[in-house]
């Protein structure tokens, strides 16, 4: 079983997908990973949309992810598509948001979606968030009730072997700091 520092360490953003299926078991395994993060007052506030059946998928992919400044048309090569969704009537949300000006329920869903996509990575899978896209479409796509807001999309499938490369990161001295 990999520790958690090499899941860490392991994780990419993956954009080159197999064409091999998720089995079910390991999807609600990374959705119950999403479902047992804290948030802010408990709210809870997410909503995952699994879009697996090529229909659906390919209309988020049309509909949502063509015809924008950063094209992502490689998701439409990833087994799965995950709508990261926000309830956005909470009343507790709403006042803490306008008394501390911090967008609470996003930092829930950031919990939320790390522990998804670490989750994953433990079970051999991988993942990319996508944050250019067209909300509104995916929201008509996956016919969401007005009371939901798509935050993010986060693909997830078995990478391309050759597409596990590792990105630059900043050393540690330049990013933090003690006082």
């Amino acid at each position: 079983m990999k520790s958690l520092d090499e899941i860490i360490k392991n994780r990419r953003s993956i954009r080159n997908y197999q064409p091999k299926s998720v089995e079910r078991e390991k999807i609600m395994q990374v959705l119950e990973a999403a479902r047992l993060a804290p948030s802010a007052c408990n709210a809870q506030p997410w909503k995952f949309i699994v879009a697996e059946s090529p229909d659906i998928k390919d209309a988020v992919v049309k509909e949502g992810l063509n015809n924008i400044a950063v094209p992502n048309k490689w998701a439409a090569d990833a087994p799965v598509i995950i709508a990261v969704c926000s309830k956005t009537k909470f009343f507790v949300h709403n006042i803490a948001e306008k008394i501390q000006d911090v967008d609470y329920h996003l930092i829930d869903l950031g919990i939320a979606c790390e522990h998804l996509v670490l989750k994953a990575e433990e079970l051999g899978l991988g993942t990319c968030y996508i944050g250019w896209f067209r909300g509104r479409e995916i929201k008509k796509v996956l016919n969401l009730p007005s009371s939901y807001k798509v935050e993010c999309l986060i693909t997830l499938g078995y990478a391309q072997p050759d597409s596990q490369k590792e990105s630059p990161r900043k050393p540690l001295e330049e990013i933090a700091e003690f006082k």
